[in-house]
This record gives C-alpha cells, sequence and structure tokens, in this order.
C-alpha cells in the first residue's frame, strides 16, 4: 500500500512514554505520536533516522506520526495499523497463495466471545479465522515476535486453537515489516508462554504464516513468505 500523506525525514531523540516521541526535524526539536505501544527499544535509539507522517487532524497535538526507523541501512515500519491494512490489501488482490479460497474478506469479526482480525469465507462457505501480527524484532535477518510479553497475544493463539477444534480454518500471519528476511521464529527469551502457545498452536493444525515486505519511505506490501522455525523441532537457523 502507498502511503496517502506525506512523508519526510527526521531524527530520534527521545521516547518519553509508550504514544509521544521527540525528532530533531527541520533543525527543531518537536513532539511526535508513536503509533506503536511496544518497546521498539533496538529500533528507536537516540540518533536514528526516522520517517514521519504529516497528518491533518487540526485537533491533534502532534503534526505528525513516527511511522518507520532505519536500522543501519534496513527500514522498518512501526506503525501497527498498517500491517492489518497491508494483509487486507493483499488478501483483496489474491496475493497470498494459502489463502485464495478465500474470496470474502470480512475485518474485525467474533467467533464466540474471541474477535479476530479477519473472517475469510470460500464461496462454498468454509470459515477461515486470521490473526494478524506485526513484527519489528530482528537478528541477523531472523525476525521474532513478540519484542515484550503479550498475554493478549497468547490468548488469541490459544482461542484459534478452538476454533481449529470446533471444525473451521484458523492461522496467524506475522506481518515481518522489513525485507530481506531468511526466517521467523517465536521470540523465546522475550514471551516463553507465547512461544509455547505458538507451537501448541502448529501441533494443533494452526496455520502459521511469515512474509516479510516491501518497503519504502512511501509504501509497504508484503513481499514474500519465509519460514517459521521453532526450536522444538530445529536448530534456528
Amino acid at each position: 500500500m502507498k502511503f496517502i500523506k506525506q512523508t519526510v525525514p527526521a531524527v530520534f531523540v527521545k521516547r518519553p512514554n509508550r504514544f509521544q516521541g521527540y525528532v530533531e526535524y527541520e533543525g527543531e526539536t518537536i513532539m511526535v505520536h508513536v503509533p506503536n505501544t511496544g518497546r521498539v527499544k533496538e529500533i528507536l535509539i537516540p540518533g536514528t533516522r526516522v520517517i514521519l507522517r504529516k497528518e491533518d487532524n487540526p485537533n491533534r497535538k502532534t503534526a505528525y506520526s513516527l511511522i518507520a526507523a532505519y536500522k543501519g541501512e534496513a527500514l522498518i515500519n512501526i506503525d501497527s495499523q498498517i500491517p492489518n491494512k497491508v494483509v487486507e490489501e493483499a488478501l483483496l488482490a489474491g496475493k497470498i497463495p494459502e489463502l485464495t479460497e478465500y474470496t470474502d474478506v470480512k475485518r474485525e469479526k467474533f467467533y464466540g466471545k474471541s474477535r479476530f482480525d479477519f473472517l475469510l469465507e470460500s464461496p462454498e462457505g468454509k470459515k477461515y479465522y486470521l490473526e494478524v501480527k506485526g513484527v519489528t524484532l530482528e537478528t541477523e535477518a531472523v525476525a521474532s515476535f513478540p519484542d515484550a510479553p503479550t498475554e493478549r497475544g497468547t490468548r488469541h493463539v490459544e482461542e484459534l486453537i478452538s476454533v481449529k477444534k470446533e471444525g473451521h480454518g484458523a492461522g496467524v500471519l506475522f506481518v515481518l515489516q522489513m525485507d530481506g528476511m531468511k526466517g521467523f521464529t517465536p521470540a523465546y527469551e522475550q514471551d516463553p508462554l507465547f512461544s509455547a502457545m505458538l507451537y501448541r498452536a502448529k501441533m494443533e493444525g494452526v496455520d502459521l504464516f511469515a512474509y516479510d515486505c516491501k518497503i519504502t519511505e512511501s509504501s509497504l506490501e508484503l513481499s514474500k513468505s519465509v519460514p517459521v522455525v521453532f526450536r522444538e523441532e530445529a536448530d534456528l537457523f
């Protein structure tokens, strides 16, 4: 997807809380919104080159949102709202081969008391519940999730196991918000409970996908599928 709003470069200064950051832009230090509640501390380091998105809402406290940052020469998207939009675009365009049989795409649908990012349906009426997780953590071209403990993420995966047992399709799609990744693995050190639940989900038949992205300062789209690897099964890359 192309970002409709204007994007501009800046330099990261600090992040005093989850939603606010400070950057150097055009010779001034300004406050910006950070649209990511995760830590992303391995990315947002003082002096890092970042990308801002100009916002149009005159009622906002900040005129810009910090949507991406460079890690070395690699650009990483950190806007947590973008992955679902990118996946929706790819689903509607039939660009996720594993899911092309599902032609009806609905956002944020409930199954029982659980709400999932997508409900997909085939022309024959088959249902598939899909949860999307945006990934920013990377080490030596291997992406991992989460970057901090996530009870919510663990619960989502456990609920998808129930969906699968009740006869519907179920999957988790990890959107690696960077290019050139060679694989994905759970972040065992950051959240062993999530990692264990994800492996259990695989054993129960829940589909696990990981796609890296083509990213520029003004666009982001799914690129290629990469393997999902567990240390329970093999050495990690």
